[in-house]
C-alpha cells in the first residue's frame, strides 16, 4: 500500500480539539477516497460511507430537514446496520460531495452538533458550470484542503527510499556538500522514472509492482481520456469544445521557445474573451497549474504577478508525458529528450513545486530576459533555473548583476549536476527540488 502524506494530516485533524468537518478536494483518481477510507477504518469504530456519484439516491437523505438527529434517522433507515452512530466513535464519509450540495450545507449542523466526525471528498468542487452549488456554503464550519497525486517524495517512498536516505540528501543541501556518487546515480535514475510515471496512485502502484511501462502508459492515457470525458459531461454546453481544445493544446504550448500560454495556439483566431473561462475550468478541476509572469522579481511575489501573462503546466508530470507522442517515455528514461527537453523538465519542476503548495511564478521581459521560476526561499526572492543538461544561465547572471534594479541576491541552478556553489548561485541536482521547503 502506498504511503501518503495526507495520513499525517488526517491524524492531526482528528486529534485537534473541536475540529471541523473536513473537505478534501483534488483531481479525479488522485487517491482521496482510498486514503480517507483507510484512515477511517483504522481510527474509528464505525465508518459510514456514502458515494453520491455512484448512488445519487443518497442525496434524498439531505433533501429535507438538516437537523442531525433527522439525518441519523434517515441514514439508519436506509443503510440498516451499516449506519451505526456512536458519539466520538463514528465518522461519516461523504464521497463526491459536489453531487449533493445539501450535504455540503449540512456540515454546518454537524459542526454545531459535534457528536460525529465528517470527511467529504470532491473532484469538481467549485468548477464553473458543474451546476450543483450548495444553498449555503458552511463558511467557518468546515476545513478545506487540496490533495494531489503522489509527489516526488511519496514516489521515493514507494520505491524503497527510506527517511534516512532523504535525511542524507537534506544534510547535503544544508551543508552544500556533494551527494555520494552511488546515491547520486540512484536518485538521478528515480527522477527520470518519476518524469514518466508521475504520481497517480494506480499508475505508481502498477510501476512499482510490474515495471511494465506499456501498462503505465495505458493507465495514464485512460486517465487523460476520463478527464476529457468530464469536460464534455460536466461543462456548460457552450464551453465543452473550448475546454477540450485548451487542454489538448498544452503540449504544443510547452514545446514553443516562448512557453507563455497563447490562445491562438489553442485554435486559430481564438481569443482570451472566448477561452479564458475554459482554461479556468481545467484549473479548478485540479488538472493544471498556472505559472504567472512577474513584472519584477521582488517580494511579495503575488503582488508582482501579471494576471494575464502565464504559462500552463500539467499538475502531474506523468500525465503530461503520456500526452506526447509514442516513444517519449523511452526517450526520457534514456535522457534523450530532443525538442521537448525544456518542456518536460520545466513541467517536472512545476509538478514538484505545486505539490509542495507553492504558487508558481517566472520572470520574462521582451528583451529576451527569462528565468524559469522565481520562489521565496529562506525569506528571499530566489531565481530558479532548470537545466536538463549543462547550460548557461545568462538571464540569471544579468538579474544578479543588477541588484540596484532587481534587488535579487540569490539563485538556484537545477540540472544534471551534483551540489556546488559559484558565488550567488547554488547548483543542485534536479532531484533535490523537493527539498526546497523553506519559505
Amino acid at each position: 500500500m502506498l504511503k501518503r502524506k495526507i495520513e499525517r494530516y488526517l491524524a492531526d485533524w482528528k486529534n485537534a480539539a473541536n475540529h471541523k468537518p473536513l473537505i478534501i478536494k483534488g483531481c479525479r483518481q488522485c487517491g482521496k477516497t482510498f486514503s480517507v477510507l483507510e484512515f477511517a477504518k483504522k481510527n474509528y469504530k464505525n465508518v459510514i460511507y456514502l458515494n453520491f456519484f455512484e448512488n445519487p439516491d443518497y442525496a434524498a437523505v439531505f433533501s429535507g430537514s438538516l437537523e442531525i438527529d433527522n439525518i441519523v434517522m434517515m441514514l439508519s433507515a436506509l443503510l440498516g446496520d451499516k449506519a451505526v452512530f456512536e458519539t466520538g466513535k463514528t465518522v461519516l464519509v461523504l464521497d463526491e460531495i459536489q453531487d449533493c450540495p445539501e450535504a455540503r450545507t449540512a456540515l454546518k449542523f454537524f459542526k454545531m452538533d459535534g457528536r460525529y466526525d465528517v470527511i467529504g471528498t470532491g473532484s469538481l468542487l467549485g468548477v464553473k458550470g458543474y451546476g450543483k452549488e450548495p444553498k449555503s456554503i458552511p463558511v467557518g464550519a468546515e476545513t478545506v484542503i487540496d490533495m494531489y497525486p503522489l509527489d516526488f517524495e511519496e514516489f521515493l517512498w514507494a520505491n524503497g527510499v527510506a527517511a534516512p536516505i532523504i535525511g542524507m540528501l537534506e544534510k547535503c543541501l544544508k551543508e552544500e556538500t556533494v551527494v555520494p556518487e552511488a546515491l547520486h546515480s540512484r536518485m538521478r535514475q528515480l527522477f527520470l522514472q518519476y518524469a514518466v510515471v508521475g504520481g497517480m496512485p494506480e499508475v505508481v502502484q502498477t510501476f512499482v509492482d510490474t515495471r511494465q511501462m506499456n501498462e503505465v502508459l495505458r493507465l495514464q492515457r485512460d486517465i487523460v481520456r476520463s478527464y476529457e470525458d468530464d469536460m464534455v459531461k460536466y461543462a456548460e454546453k457552450k464551453d465543452k469544445g473550448r475546454i477540450k481544445e485548451s487542454f489538448q493544446s498544452i503540449p504544443k504550448q510547452l514545446s514553443k521557445e516562448n512557453k507563455k500560454f497563447q490562445y491562438s495556439v489553442v485554435k486559430k483566431g481564438a481569443t482570451a474573451s472566448k477561452y479564458k473561462g475554459s482554461l479556468q475550468w481545467i484549473e479548478e478541476a485540479g488538472i493544471i497549474s498556472r505559472c504567472h509572469n512577474l513584472s519584477t522579481p521582488e517580494l511579495p511575489l503575488d503582488g508582482n504577478a501579471e494576471a494575464d501573462v502565464f504559462k500552463v503546466y500539467m499538475k502531474d508530470c506523468g500525465l503530461f508525458a503520456s500526452m506526447l507522442e509514442d516513444g517519449t517515455q523511452y526517450d526520457i528514461l534514456r535522457g534523450n529528450l530532443y525538442r521537448y527537453k525544456g518542456a518536460i523538465f520545466e513541467n517536472l519542476l512545476a509538478d514538484i513545486f505545486s505539490k509542495m503548495g507553492r504558487k508558481l511564478y517566472y520572470f520574462h521581459k521582451d528583451s529576451g530576459l527569462e528565468v524559469d521560476f522565481v520562489i521565496r526561499y529562506k525569506g528571499e526572492c530566489t531565481l530558479v533555473e532548470v537545466k536538463s543538461s549543462t547550460g548557461n544561465t545568462k538571464s540569471t547572471k544579468t538579474v544578479l548583476g543588477h541588484s540596484e534594479k532587481y534587488h535579487v541576491s540569490s539563485a538556484i541552478k537545477l540540472g544534471d549536476y551534483n551540489v556546488g556553489r559559484a558565488g550567488q548561485v547554488l547548483t543542485l541536482p534536479l532531484y533535490m527540488a523537493f527539498l526546497l521547503r523553506e519559505y
